[in-house]
């Protein structure tokens, strides 16, 4: 396969967890420690990680740095790293932590010329927006808060600099039961020089095939990686 795979480590109390449709009251341990998960999908040859700070999602501010710390120093896997992402404090923690890029979120939404100014000062090619999208309107703060800005909206803020984007179909996380193809199509088509990275609803390797086959970069695999396929 072209397309590069990623997995997503969710971290809530230094645990590794999964939610379903981002739901906090939904949520199920997977991995006591992190970075136990972390080396398993070394040993499986993944290259990337994904890895959550959903504690710090919630609160506002950075809080399982050290989690992303131990798995840098205990892996060679290449870690972006979101959840609570608000200050230049923050941003500078997770990079010094071993992070090779931060993904930003709700911070991309609500103070863009904070995000303008990280772009330029780390990189386009080490930052990464961040769309959690339901109902085509992107969400924030955890994805309890609804926003009216749609994703080409949220993209193209941030154009010609924008290198690499996240979107996540919310109403499919932690489901399983396929990936928003059409979605993803149209992003592409849009924007073809973005990297484009889909995350949410893949259940198997068809969906990851099916992605590849419309011009996708990179997916994140989450609960199927932890429920559906070997580790």
């Amino acid at each position: 396969m072209k397309i590069t795979v990623i997995p997503a480590i969710d971290v809530i109390e230094g645990k590794c967890v999964r939610l379903t449709r981002g739901n906090y009251d939904k949520c199920k341990t997977y991995y006591n420690d992190p970075v136990e998960a972390a080396r398993h999908f070394e040993d499986m040859g993944m290259r990337r990680l994904h890895l959550v700070d959903l504690d710090g999602a919630r609160e506002s501010r950075v809080i399982n740095w050290r989690v992303l710390e131990r798995i840098c120093e205990a892996t060679r896997l290449e870690v972006d790293f979101s959840g609570g992402i608000k200050s230049d404090e923050d941003i500078c923690r997770v990079f010094d932590a071993g992070a090779s890029f931060v993904c930003i979120g709700s911070m991309a939404q609500q103070n863009r010329e904070k995000t303008r100014e990280w772009l330029e000062r780390y990189g386009a090619e080490r930052i990464i927006i961040g769309a959690d999208v339901r109902g085509g309107h992107v969400c924030i703060q955890g994805w309890k808060v609804e926003t009216k800005t749609t994703i080409h909206e949220l993209i193209e803020t941030y154009l010609p600099e924008l290198k690499n984007v996240m979107c996540t179909d919310i109403a499919r996380d932690g489901m399983l039961g396929g990936v928003s193809l059409e979605l993803y199509r149209e992003l592409v088509a849009r924007y073809p020089d973005i990297t484009l990275i889909a995350s949410g609803g893949v259940g198997s390797l068809v969906d990851i095939q099916a992605l590849e086959e419309v011009g996708v970069s990179a997916v994140i695999v989450g609960k199927a990686f932890y429920e559906k396929f070997k580790m």
